[in-house]
């Protein structure tokens, strides 16, 4: 059984919603939940799988643990220089610190670093209970297992048939969920070593960690095993749904955590062009000298130039519409909506 918990207004690709219908035919499938993100992928993006008694590595994909997290600083907004920010981003290679797996790298795609802050209250309850303060600057870190995720996949490619899954209780079973926990609590170390970083190199105070909600992987709940590919758990308390850069992302409470919403809410905006057709999309809006000095209308320090035309906010769908679907289908409750400053990406 499956369900899509998306307006007829939002943008759906019909392969997407094929995607969805096809995992209900795997062994142990119990329920399917696309979100207003849904886009095709390997497997579709924006997806909660629910299943009883087996397990499916392949659902996740290298990007175990991968999250949208919430930092706080002690930096006050009047005192943070945009320009003088960007000058430094501009200047350095990258702000990762490299070991074995790369711990500290924000890695490519859609991924990225963004100082923002509090644009306006919508939950001024929500809003106390959390302690936030319109004064200060928040980071905004979405970043994975990168890899370390990639090591684990390969493993068990190599030594399995992943589309069969995992049977619980089985060796392989219990050896894939103990490397799964392992990236879960590497991608956490992850994000703090990449806020760590990228505050000190603008000489930003950070504060401590207020949302961490991981949007890749698998969940025990009861009886259920909760597979998440680009959605965010309801039932972690908190949540960062981010927007495209430029545009707006916002702090919810989930408030459905039951097996028809797939314990589970969107993550982003959720594509609307796959990454190979951007560049044809956007050449004739995006001059050459435009993208040599990063000049947008939005304040974007980006180290690969690909990911100018495959992250353009052109190429997501409408943030405003995400949220306003989820709230339609009572999933959330809207906190605060954040305003970004200066998004990095490397």
């Amino acid at each position: 059984m499956y369900k899509i918990l998306a307006s007829e207004k939002t943008w759906m690709e019909s392969e997407a919603v094929d995607s969805v219908k096809g995992l209900c035919n795997l062994k142990g499938a119990v329920y399917v939940v696309g979100y207003p993100d849904l886009h095709p992928g390997k497997t579709p993006v924006g997806i909660s799988f629910i299943s009883k008694k087996i397990i499916y590595p392949n659902l996740i994909g290298n990007d175990i643990g991968c999250s949208i997290s919430l930092f706080e600083t002690s930096t006050l907004k009047r005192k943070f220089k945009i320009d003088k920010v960007m000058k430094t981003l501009n200047s350095i290679e990258t702000l990762s610190e490299y070991n074995d797996f790369n711990k500290g790298s924000i890695g490519g795609g859609n991924h990225f670093c963004e100082f923002t802050i509090i644009d306006k209250v919508l939950d001024e309850n929500e809003y106390n209970i959390l302690n936030l303060d319109k004064n200060k600057i928040y980071l905004l870190v979405h970043s994975g297992s990168r890899g370390f995720g990639e090591f684990i996949l390969n493993r068990y490619i190599k030594e399995y048939a992943l589309e069969d899954g995992f049977v619980e209780g089985s060796s392989e079973f219990t050896s894939y969920m103990n490397d799964h926990n392992k990236a879960i609590t590497f991608a956490k170390e992850s994000r703090q070593v990449i806020a760590t970083n990228m505050c000190n190199t603008c000489n930003v105070t950070l504060d401590k960690i207020i949302i961490d909600n991981i949007h890749n992987g698998i969940e025990v709940k009861d009886e259920y095993y909760i597979h998440r590919k680009g959605a965010s758990s309801s039932n972690d308390g908190y949540a960062i749904i981010a927007g495209s850069r430029g545009t707006p992302s916002y702090i919810v409470k989930p408030i459905n955590s039951s097996l028809e919403s797939g314990f589970s809410i969107s993550h982003g905006a959720g594509r609307k062009w796959a990454r190979k057709s951007c560049k044809e999309k956007l050449q004739g809006k995006f001059l050459r000298k435009d993208i040599k000095s990063n000049n947008f209308d939005y304040n974007l320090v980006c180290k690969n130039k690909n990911l100018i035309y495959e992250e353009a906010p052109e190429a997501y769908k409408n943030i405003d519409s995400i949220i306003s679907d989820l709230v339609n289908f009572n999933l959330i409750k809207v906190v605060a909506k954040l305003k970004p400053l200066v998004t990095y990406k490397e």
